[in-house]
């Protein structure tokens, strides 16, 4: 719900758009106008009923941004800000399917553009930037999540195939991926990366049920017994588990921009109903203490967006370090739950109904704060960047 009446703008307070390119601005707007048209009209049964809206990936593919950084090989070669317009825009229609989109476009087609050889990309991003084909990424373990590092799933080699072994928790799109990166402890200890396609017999997939959060995307518990893939089915150029790492780092710019999506629609939603809201004869915009909230929420919104806009920066000049996309997730997180949460309390009982949006994005960031680092595991990653001493094994 965006406020157009002639005030500032409800949350490009300091004028940030000044900033975009036209081809960024483009990007902004096609995927708001997708979330604005196709995905809030629709997305609140899907939430409610714990499915995906697959009917909602034809006009997401036709927008041609998945891959989003990605040079080559059908992608869109955007720059760093507006791939992390497009986690914003995404957000603030729907926090699962930008999960899904992360999940896909993100870790999975990152994965093999970083790691893989000049076959292995040629055979799957094309066809995976038009979302003709759709990936997953399991890395996390049912033991180990923020300790991935420990990681438990073994793979053997046998002749020419490679024999998988082990268990992943949390893996978003894989009850329907094409392909699934998986990473695996090989032989001699160090982790290999493996694309795990579709139908392999031995990859046995359980959705997860019973979530409060993110519910529109399927994640889903993987058991792998005796999975076997061909050996040009391991990424090329996988060298260790510091691999996930390089994966990971940008998919934390992104969430952190996702956080802004989720505080950015909470707060237009709470602005516009507070004009309109009467109580003791008056709308509870002009209330002191209401006008108090707004103004803080818009003041985290600003200083979040101004996060993310130079973090994108020095992305984009490689200067990004895991510090510092660790600092902007952790900040962003902790800060857009607040304005989420202080969204829910201006709307008062109506809060809570999913019809008025704003309920739908506080649950979904109670993942948010969790998902690709924790805030403890987060602050400690800025720690050891900034001591230089590792307060975790």
């Amino acid at each position: 719900m965006v406020v157009d009446d002639g005030l500032p703008k409800a949350t490009d307070y300091f004028s940030l758009d000044e900033l975009l390119t036209e081809e960024e601005r483009d990007v902004r707007d096609k995927v708001r106008s997708f979330c604005d048209a196709d995905v809030v009209p629709v997305i609140n049964s899907y939430w409610q009923n714990e499915e995906f809206p697959f009917e909602l990936l034809p006009k997401m593919a036709a927008l041609n941004v998945a891959g989003t950084t990605i040079e080559g090989y059908g992608c869109p070669g955007m720059s760093p800000t507006a791939a992390g317009l497009v986690s914003r825009e995404l957000a603030r229609g729907d926090g699962g399917l930008t999960t899904f989109f992360a999940v896909h476009s993100g870790v999975a087609m990152t994965s093999i553009s970083m790691l893989g050889s000049e076959e292995q990309k040629d055979k799957w991003l094309p066809p995976m930037a038009r979302m003709e084909k759709i990936g997953a990424f399991g890395l996390t373990e049912p033991n180990h999540g923020s300790d991935a590092a420990l990681l438990e799933t073994a793979a053997r080699r046998e002749g020419d195939e490679y024999v998988i072994d082990g268990s992943k928790r949390w893996i978003g799109n894989a009850s329907f991926a094409d392909v699934t990166v998986i990473w695996a402890r090989e032989e001699h200890g160090k982790v290999g990366t493996f694309l795990v396609e579709r139908g392999t017999p031995g990859f046995e997939v359980t959705i997860t049920t019973g979530k409060t959060s993110q519910r529109t995307v399927l994640n889903t518990d993987v058991r792998l017994e005796g999975v076997r893939v061909p050996a040009e089915n391991k990424l090329a150029n996988s060298k260790g588990f510091g691999d996930a790492v390089r994966v990971l780092t940008p998919t934390r710019h992104n969430v952190a921009w996702e956080a802004v999506g989720h505080a950015m629609s909470a707060y237009e939603s709470a602005l516009a109903y507070a004009r309109e809201r009467v109580q003791f004869g008056r709308p509870i915009a002009s209330f002191q203490l209401v006008q108090s909230k707004l103004a803080n929420m818009l003041a985290d919104i600003t200083a979040m967006q101004t996060l993310c806009f130079r973090l994108s920066q020095l992305r984009a000049q490689g200067r990004m370090t895991i510090g510092a996309a660790s600092l902007a997730k952790m900040h962003n997180a902790q800060r857009a739950y607040q304005v989420v949460a202080d969204a829910r309390d201006i709307l008062g009982g109506n809060g809570i109904l999913l019809e008025y949006h704003v309920a739908r994005h506080l649950a979904d960031m109670q993942a948010v704060y969790t998902y690709d680092g924790t805030d403890t595991v987060l602050s400690l990653v800025v720690g050891r960047e900034i001591t230089g001493q590792q307060a975790f094994s």
